[in-house]
């Protein structure tokens, strides 16, 4: 009722404004007063004084006194006709025409933008009705069903071949958790979503009380994925056991900040993609998605702010892994020695990575250090792990798949 109150009060006083114009009786033009008419006569003695003085020639005196009467008859003219003239008319018809209009494109204006019928929602009723929607949305089954989910062939002959017999093993062999890891990894890495969800989740229920956050944490990515880019409630709950665990997983907080986002809550969005670009190191995988929405995700929690003024991660460190002039300068070692110095620095890198994690640059130079050292198990690991984490970067896994090229040429001889 507040709104109507105010919305008719302000239509009122511009539609006054309005009529005031046309309804006041209109004036006549300013018309030439006895005081202008006699500035003509003193004009016209004038001229006959610089005559007598010489200042004007008779010829030039005759052209003056001829344009000053003319003046002076215009004037008299033009004072006769406003004294005779009726005052001016209002005119309400114009006026009523408009006060019409305007009223009428007020209320179309506001049945096409606003929402007729409704009152007013304060913010915590808002915010209760956001949350019984997100309550009712459709379930991770629902949201498959309707996402086409074509089954993709890797462009790879002799992959595709060993991912037939993967396949073909795990159904003989359904609880081997190395397995079902891989295939989880194979059908998600050519985009088979759906199936790599359901690979996830046999190994999680394999893996029981033993499954890690980053268990987790994938199966939420491939559900993601399976689901066209929704977040289902099966999601949301298997982020929010994620950080449980680990409230700073990186991961989990970028997802549960684009769940808030897309489903009616920016505000939480927005803090929590603002909170872990306060927190992420140069190369997370999360960092390029962030960038590229929080912007509009801030207009919308009613703080439209630029990416230079939000927080930045830090400088990207120096790789902690032995460079290329390391391991020149070990060959000048014992071999003892040498061999102690590349495994102290490799393993000061694969311990960094495994706490803080680190740009795709530390992850291949690691996988390449492990390959040196002839530790081909260890390059695998590393390989694949990276390969998982930096999945959604195409600049990323270019970078991990060449320093690991040797490993994927070993398996495609296999």
């Amino acid at each position: 009722m507040g709104f109507w109150i105010i919305a008719g009060l302000l239509t009122l006083m511009i539609g006054a404004s309005v009529a005031v114009v046309f309804l006041r009786p209109g004036r006549p033009a300013p018309a030439a007063t006895d005081q202008d008419l006699q500035i003509y006569r003193d004009q016209l003695k004038e001229v006959e004084r610089d005559l007598a003085r010489g200042t004007l020639s008779e010829d030039e005196a005759e052209r003056t006194r001829t344009e000053v009467a003319r003046r002076l008859l215009e004037a008299d003219k033009a004072m006769h006709a406003a004294q005779s003239a009726p005052v001016g008319q209002s005119r309400p018809a114009p006026a009523l025409v408009i006060l019409a209009l305007l009223l009428a494109g007020s209320g179309a204006l506001y049945w096409v933008l606003g929402a007729p019928g409704y009152p007013d929602l304060p913010i915590e009723t808002r915010i209760s009705l956001v949350e019984e929607n997100r309550a009712g949305r459709p379930s991770q089954a629902d949201a498959e069903a309707v996402v086409p989910q074509e089954i993709r062939v890797d462009p790879d002959e002799r992959r595709a071949e060993l991912l037939a017999q993967l396949r073909t093993e795990m159904e003989r062999r359904p609880d081997e958790v190395e397995g079902l890891r891989l295939l989880a990894f194979e059908e998600s890495r050519i985009g088979n979503f759906r199936a790599a969800r359901l690979a996830q989740e046999r190994l999680i229920e394999a893996l029981g009380d033993d499954a890690e956050p980053d268990d987790l944490l994938n199966l939420a990515e491939m559900m993601f994925m399976a689901a066209g880019g929704y977040i289902s409630p099966e999601t949301e709950a298997l982020l929010q056991d994620v950080l449980v665990q680990q409230p700073t997983n990186g991961g989990a907080r970028y997802y549960v900040g684009l769940m808030f986002a897309r489903q009616g809550r920016p505000d939480l969005g927005y803090s929590i993609w603002r909170n872990l670009l306060a927190d992420s190191q140069p190369g997370d995988p999360w960092l390029p998605p962030i960038r590229g929405q929080i912007e509009a995700v801030a207009a919308m929690a009613g703080d439209p702010v630029s990416l230079e003024e939000l927080p930045q991660p830090p400088e990207r460190p120096e790789l902690a892994g032995p460079s290329d002039e390391d391991l020149a300068a070990a060959q000048e070692l014992s071999e003892e020695d040498r061999r102690a110095m590349i495994d102290g620095m490799v393993a000061n890198l694969a311990e960094r990575l495994a706490v803080e994690g680190g740009p795709p640059e530390d992850w291949a130079r690691l996988i390449s250090s492990y390959l040196v050292l002839g530790q081909e198990r260890q390059a695998r690991s590393i390989f694949d792990e990276a390969l998982r984490a930096f999945a959604g970067s195409d600049e990323a896994m270019a970078l991990i798949r060449e320093a690991g090229a040797a490993l994927e040429a070993e398996g495609a001889d296999e």
